[in-house]
């Protein structure tokens, strides 16, 4: 089958924006946009973290986590505190209710994905995956910026 590479990144993009509406619709029994969940993912693997990296991690700039802080400490689900070593820096952490309530929005997630994926066999979800990590690899690895990356060298 060929796919018709016209439509390629529309694809992708609707694909992601099809999930992003489903997690929604269903994380609002929990009170949280997927950006707040975002914010709370990175958050549980990091263990704490400041603005900055929260930023960096979300790819927004720091006033939009300041904002989404913000909501997220008044919803009990954050809290900032005090750097040990540099008083000027606020850390934020998780707080018992995020914890406590993160397997279970994390086994929603799965449902979500689950559902994205059904029909598909487990060869075909496999290559799936596969083909996505190697499209992220193209596009931010060391070799991003060369020939075959930029399409320059087939124009020579």
């Amino acid at each position: 089958m060929k796919i018709g590479l016209d439509k390629f990144g529309l694809l992708l993009h609707d694909a992601a924006k099809a999930m992003r509406k489903r997690f929604e619709l269903r994380a609002q029994e929990f009170g949280l946009s997927a950006a707040q969940w975002r914010l709370l993912v990175h958050l549980v693997r990091e263990g704490r973290a400041t603005q900055t990296r929260l930023a960096e991690l979300l790819e927004v700039e720091p006033i939009s986590v300041s904002r989404l802080i913000d909501r997220m400490e008044l919803g009990g689900w954050v809290l900032r505190e005090p750097d040990a070593t540099d008083r000027r820096v606020r850390m934020i952490v998780p707080t018992d209710r995020t914890m406590q309530t993160f397997s279970q929005i994390r086994t929603m997630a799965g449902e979500v994905y689950d559902n994205a994926l059904s029909g598909l066999s487990e060869h075909e979800k496999t290559v799936l995956v596969t083909a996505l990590n190697k499209i992220i690899e193209n596009l931010t690895g060391d070799d991003a910026s060369s020939p075959a990356c930029t399409g320059s060298e087939a124009k020579k």
